[in-house]
């Protein structure tokens, strides 16, 4: 067995039965392709490369094909590669990726010219109908010149979508072969999260003290965080409401918006009315406080002040004010952290909750998982025997949204519902 087999499916089985054709073009960043192909072997995709010359000039055929397991297409032949591969008929992959893309590459293919496999393979991808995601990769200088400027829009016009680069020392750079690959997992997602909006509010809240010290949570948002990615590798468009956290955000995260306090988390609430209303699910796998300190101006010195006696007063829950913001079919999941034993304790308090709150579910866990990587959980709805699940918070929070996704209210439609198109690169 070649090695690439052993490690496909490794991190998930979202790609499985998926083909990706990788197209690399002249950019240093071509260096990278057998990492980036070999963690979309992780995600459990057929994975095939097509090099231009300039490519083979910074990467070489060799490497590239130990990362895949076969050999690349390199030069265009009577097996017409570019047809058997992104024509019609049996065989056909799902998806084109330029990475790296080089002003040089695009130009070519937004007027039409074929003269290297990879603007070939292009042609075909485009004639065709088949998706295509780019990676571009060139100077900043070069990504400001309007003529370049104009293909990305006519690439744009015809569906093309584009992975923002990573903009830093004077380079537009591609995106780490995690990221990338984060972004063919959404393109490519079917399945009942696909274009849905979903909400997660996480992280911890805290309540100052003075103008330096705040009462806070133990909680890393570290549930949050993954439920955002797996959300977003399911195709969801997500929207992060998150608090202060110890883990970190992933860059391909489209929309983060951060809080420190409760009284800042509920003005989000009600700035966000038309998101959270046309939400499909709201998740809440937040550390909130329960409560407020009456916060003292400037900071109170630890010389003048030997100890101190604070006052707390009961905050307001979340919970109501999100239910009434995200009314039903909307599912609203709240997590119940509780410091109880054995499943049927824990069970019991997440019901009560769900019912106290008008929940569609509760995920119940015990304070064990605080700060931890692992995690094991108690999913509870109104109806039904709970499930448990345990492993990694990433893992967790994949099969949470599996198992909720039969929850999802249908789509106008009828079916999955239609993908927002990509946001533009520039």
């Amino acid at each position: 067995m070649h090695p690439s087999e052993a490690i496909r499916g490794g991190r998930s089985s979202l790609l499985e039965g998926r083909h990706i054709v990788v197209g690399v073009s002249g950019s240093i960043a071509a260096v990278e392709v057998p990492r980036l192909v070999r963690e979309l072997l992780r995600h459990g995709a057929k994975v095939d490369a097509v090099l231009s010359p300039e490519a083979l000039r910074l990467v070489t055929r060799e490497a590239v094909h130990f990362a895949l397991g076969h050999p690349p297409v390199t030069e265009l032949t009577g097996d017409v590669e570019h047809i058997r591969l992104l024509g019609p008929g049996p065989g056909q992959a799902d998806l084109l990726l330029l990475a790296p893309a080089t002003a040089n590459t695009l130009g070519k293919i937004a007027h039409g010219i074929d003269d290297t496999p990879v603007s070939t393979f292009a042609s075909v991808a485009l004639g065709n109908g088949l998706p295509i995601l780019v990676a571009p990769a060139m100077h900043q200088d070069m990504a400001r010149n309007p003529f370049v400027q104009e293909s990305l829009r006519r690439l744009e016009a015809q569906g093309v979508s584009f992975i923002p680069p990573v903009r830093e020392e004077g380079e537009e750079k591609i995106p780490p072969p995690e990221v990338v690959a984060a972004h063919v997992l959404h393109r490519l997602a079917r399945g009942p999260w696909a274009g849905r909006s979903v909400v997660v509010v996480g992280g911890a809240s805290v309540a100052p003290v003075d103008s330096v010290r705040h009462v806070g949570n133990a909680g890393s948002g570290r549930m949050a965080v993954e439920l955002c990615v797996q959300a977003f590798f399911r195709g969801a468009e997500v929207t992060a409401y998150l608090g202060d956290l110890r883990v970190p955000v992933p860059p391909f995260l489209p929309s983060v918006r951060r809080f420190r306090t409760l009284a800042e988390l509920r003005e989000l609430v009600t700035e966000d009315a038309a998101k959270l209303r046309s939400a499909s699910a709201v998740l809440v796998p937040a550390a909130l406080s329960d409560y407020a300190v009456k916060a003292r101006p400037g900071k109170v010195s630890s010389e003048e002040s030997p100890s101190i006696t604070l006052a707390l007063t009961r905050e307001e829950k979340l919970l109501p004010r999100l239910r009434s913001a995200c009314p039903s079919p909307a599912l609203l999941v709240g997590f119940k952290l509780e410091a109880v034993t054995g499943p049927e304790a824990l069970g019991a308090r997440a019901r009560a909750s769900l019912e106290r709150y008008g929940l569609d579910a509760v995920v119940a866990n015990g304070p064990e998982a605080l700060g931890a990587d692992d995690t094991s959980v108690l999913l509870v709805r109104a109806e039904g025997r709970p499930h448990r699940y345990q492993g990694p918070k990433g893992q967790v929070a994949g099969k949470l949204l599996d198992d909720l996704s039969r929850d999802l209210a249908p789509s106008v439609s009828g079916g999955a519902p239609v993908r927002s198109p990509a946001p533009r690169s520039r």
